[in-house]
């Protein structure tokens, strides 16, 4: 296995395919490194490095108690980049993975960065207050709190229906896929399950997105039950300044597992503009 240590002596698990251009992608909460693989090894295969962590407290990382929040998500990331010594990097970042890229680039800048992509992602801020009152509100967090407390392997398992639209009337659901989200969240630290809940609702990353001054690709699907795009998306494509948006018709938030072709299209198409 592949780890880095952190200063503050967690371990990052890593994993890290191919050559060429580095691509660095960012996972959602409770998941792992592993709900990347299908775009990793799709860039992989087509001339790029590609190198995807788990965020501490998830999937083979370290568990620690403290620090779970944006900030220390964004140094982790930050920490990863410099000891592997990336230039010109890709970012990409799915829901807390978005936050996370936002994050890092409002604290570390862009001087190792060469574009941001941003899926189904957090920013600015998902919950409602007087600036933002397209957010959701706090009960909605407070019943993930409380579903992670009483059982959240069933809610792991619930959370799939809108997590990638099965829920909706014709949406073929994948066992498989349903199987997989229940084990990468289970992989996950109880205390990370729980805090980060705050970190991916509460963290307002308006001007971390200001600070993105690289080409920004912003993809959202429009049926996204999980973070909706009137509160995200079609916010930040706002404020980003080379930010563009594409949004997908009917996707849901799961959108890098249900529209992996079309994703894996626009991603690289990007990479090569």
């Amino acid at each position: 296995m592949a780890n880095i240590t952190t200063k503050d002596g967690t371990e990052i698990y890593y994993k890290d395919w191919g050559h060429g251009q580095p691509v660095v992608f960012s996972h959602g909460w409770p998941l792992s490194s592993d709900a990347w693989e299908d775009q990793m090894f799709f860039l992989a295969s087509h001339g790029y490095r590609v190198i995807a962590h788990d965020r501490r407290g998830h999937g083979r990382s370290s568990q620690p108690w403290h620090r779970n929040d944006m900030d220390t998500y964004a140094d982790d990331l930050a920490e990863l980049v410099n000891q592997l010594d990336l230039i010109d990097a890709v970012h990409v970042g799915h829901s807390t993975g978005g936050g996370e890229v936002a994050r890092y680039i409002g604290r570390h800048g862009t001087g190792r960065v060469a574009k941001a992509v941003l899926v189904g992602a957090v920013p600015p801020v998902m919950l409602k207050g007087p600036n933002n009152p397209n957010g959701l509100p706090m009960e909605v967090f407070d019943g993930i709190r409380k579903g992670v407390l009483a059982d959240r392997s069933q809610l792991f398992k619930d959370f799939t229906d809108p997590f990638y639209g099965y829920n909706r009337p014709g949406a073929k659901a994948s066992q498989g896929v349903r199987d997989t989200f229940w084990l990468q969240g289970m992989m996950a630290g109880l205390p990370a399950a729980y805090f980060c809940v705050k970190a991916f609702s509460e963290t307002d990353m308006t001007e971390d997105l200001k600070k993105m001054t690289v080409p920004t690709l912003i993809v959202h699907g429009d049926d996204d039950q999980i973070v909706p795009i009137g509160g995200s998306a079609l916010l930040s494509v706002k404020l980003a300044p080379k930010a563009t948006l594409k949004i997908y018709e009917g996707a849901p938030h799961g959108l890098a597992t249900t529209h992996k072709d079309r994703l894996n299209a626009d991603l690289i198409a990007f990479l090569k503009s």
